[in-house]
């Protein structure tokens, strides 16, 4: 029966995210063709030294976002180090070197890798002023990214995307933090903890218990709808100060689906053709309706008969929570870039586990990171396009705008940068000798297949920028935290300067009549070979090495 309940949950979130969803894809639209700006708007602008009307091309817009990712990395890697002579700080020392950095490029990338315990690591001016406010930051460049690449495919031989301080001012200021508001009301409202009473001494029944505090609704809440993941405690969302009941857990996975679901009616409404908003988000539901059922199989399946006789494999997750609710939960944690968990991964069935990875390596497209799952799944789509121009020898096209050589260039390397960076990363730290020893010696918990699953886990994780973690492997080392950190930064922003070449290139194009015979970008065939290429790519990258960890292990 325990079915019953979670097909209820499931039909709750399906519910609060098309009733939330509709009027927000609206205003997100209208925030990014709007002509005035508001007053506070100006006065960043002035602040700046920035001309608002000004537009510019795809590498000035990339130049502003690395410029302002640079300096994100520089001021949290200070805050950390000089976190004794902060406010709020709880007495805790500096952050180590390797690990401040780690965690500098982990916030900024919007993968929030933690290689550490954050209640008794970083302060409350850390946590609010550095890893909040890159948690904002970092969902913002993810929504510019998505909207400059919409932008191009809808421009007229102008060669423009925007302008890179206007979007990101706009998103942070019109979008995330009324957002962020709203839902950190609601998460105190269900009990979630907001305070700054540091660490409390409580005497219980067992004897007395250090009982930690902190502003905890107020990053949940943007950790949550940036798609970002970080935990204000080391448990993250399976920690019942962060997320106390059953109502809490649902409304925090509306929180991290509602903007990326969004985005696929924003890309219908800028190009002028809401069809294909909608082709778009099927083709999202499509590959993570087959995703939840995989894990909830997995899940609930277990292996063995302890297992089978408890209803599912419950080590690793809360009671409060149940199998069917953690999986979903994991689901939709991996399947966009939040990392944010409410049960362990590590714990899970091996082919549960799988899964997990797998929802990542599809490349978090559905529906993936804020702005980053739009921009992901269209690239996918743009190789569908073309593999269908190559079945009936016409040239590709999307929405009038040419797919050739150049453009399908910029595609085919987006599609391979975070796989090389991920097997790359894997790679280096099994065949350097003195790393795999160090590794194997002090940083994984497990011999055999599902020692090498978490390593595998973590790298995908992080060149993926998802953050979440199999919690047995011990990150905070000399090889991990710079490796881990590589794999990050590079599985961020190459991918971007790729899909900002691509935007450039559709931008400089006048939009041509669809050509006899191009396939339709907004019928059920659009949607099925978008998918299908999803799974066939990822199939054919990883499959390999998925064989070598969770699925060794899940078959023995």
């Amino acid at each position: 029966m325990a079915a019953l309940p979670f097909l209820a949950t499931l039909g709750a979130l399906v519910a609060a995210l098309v009733v939330l969803g509709l009027p927000l894809s609206t205003w997100l639209a209208r925030t990014y063709t709007a002509e005035r700006d508001w007053a506070l708007e100006r006065g960043v602008y002035r602040l700046l030294g920035v001309d608002p009307r000004a537009t510019q091309r795809w590498p000035g817009y990339f130049r502003g976002l690395l410029a302002v990712s640079v300096l994100g990395v520089l001021l949290l890697y200070a805050l950390q180090r000089l976190q004794p002579l902060l406010p709020y700080s709880l007495g805790l020392p500096a952050v180590p070197p390797g690990l401040a950095l780690s965690t500098a490029v982990s916030f900024v990338t919007n993968t929030n890798w933690q290689s550490y315990a954050p209640e008794t690591t970083v302060g409350y001016s850390v946590q609010v002023a550095g890893l909040a406010a890159q948690n904002l930051l970092s969902a913002a460049i993810g929504i510019v990214v998505a909207v400059a690449l919409i932008r191009g495919i809808a421009a007229r031989g102008t060669g423009t995307l925007g302008n890179v301080w206007v979007d990101l001012v706009r998103t942070i200021v019109r979008v995330l933090l009324p957002l962020t508001l709203v839902a950190a009301v609601v998460l105190l409202a269900t009990g979630v903890v907001q305070n700054l009473h540091g660490f409390q001494t409580v005497r219980g029944l067992a004897g007395d218990a250090v009982v930690p505090g902190g502003p905890v609704a107020s990053q949940e809440a943007i950790k949550l709808l940036g798609t970002n993941g970080g935990g204000f405690f080391n448990a993250n969302s399976a920690h019942p100060f962060e997320n106390p009941t059953g109502l809490s857990d649902l409304f925090e996975i509306v929180l991290l689906l509602l903007i990326p679901f969004s985005m696929p009616r924003v890309y219908g409404l800028m190009v002028g053709d809401r069809r294909q908003g909608r082709a778009v988000l099927a083709a999202m539901v499509l590959l993570a309706a087959l995703c939840l059922t995989a894990m909830a199989v997995a899940e609930t399946a277990g292996g063995g008969t302890a297992t089978r006789a408890a209803g599912g494999a419950m080590e690793g997750k809360e009671q409060r929570f149940g199998v069917l609710t953690s999986a979903l939960f994991a689901t939709a944690t991996t399947l966009t870039s939040t990392g944010a968990v409410n049960s362990m991964h590590d714990s899970f069935t091996p082919l549960g586990g799988m899964v997990a990875m797998i929802d990542m390596m599809l490349g978090e497209l559905a529906p993936g990171g804020v702005g980053s799952g739009l921009y992901g799944f269209l690239v996918v789509a743009i190789l569908a396009v073309f593999l269908a121009g190559l079945m009936i020898g016409r040239t590709p096209q999307l929405l009038g705008k040419q797919v050739g050589g150049r453009e399908i260039t910029f595609a085919s390397l987006y599609l391979l940068t975070t796989p090389t960076v991920v097997l790359a990363g894997l790679g280096l730290t099994f065949a350097i000798p003195a790393v795999a020893a160090d590794v194997r010696g002090t940083s994984m918990l497990n011999t055999g297949p599902h020692g090498f699953s978490e390593v595998l886990y973590a790298f995908t994780s992080a060149g993926n920028n998802n953050g979440s973690a199999f919690a047995g492997l011990t990150a905070d080392t000399a090889w991990l935290n710079p490796a881990l950190a590589a794999a990050m930064w590079f599985g961020r922003y190459l991918p971007i300067v790729l899909v900002l070449a691509l935007a450039g290139s559709f931008a400089e194009q006048e939009p041509r009549p669809a050509g006899e015979g191009a396939l339709p970008t907004h019928r059920p065939q659009f949607v099925l070979l978008s998918a299908g290429t999803a799974l066939v790519v990822s199939a054919l990258t990883y499959f390999p090495v998925l064989a070598l960890g969770p699925l060794a292990e899940g078959l023995r």
